[in-house]
């Protein structure tokens, strides 16, 4: 809510399709099966800019593609959990 009134709610909509659009992506082409709650939860909880830098690492890795699914999932949440860690921020759904 805060978000909404500091930035406006069409500009949060708009970030919220930019955000979907980057999950949707993670979940085609990285999710091994057991990374759909890492995904959601580090796309709501991380800055649109800091998955746009995450999202030019993953594009920009010409390695990425030779390795493994579960390498490459390894890869992509050692980076998300990296960028989380500069802002002190958990990316692990806490369940009752």
């Amino acid at each position: 809510m805060e978000r909404v009134q500091k930035i406006g709610i069409e500009q949060y909509n708009l970030e919220q399709q930019e955000k979907i659009k980057i999950l949707c992506y993670l979940l085609d082409n990285y999710n091994d099966g057991r990374k759909k709650n890492f995904f959601c939860v580090a796309v709501n909880l991380l800055e649109l800019s800091e998955l746009k830098e995450a999202m030019k690492q993953i594009q920009q890795n010409d390695r990425l593609s030779v390795l493994s699914v579960k390498e490459q999932c390894s890869y992509i949440v050692d980076m998300f959990q990296k960028i989380a860690d500069r802002r002190n921020i958990k990316l692990k759904l806490i369940k009752k």
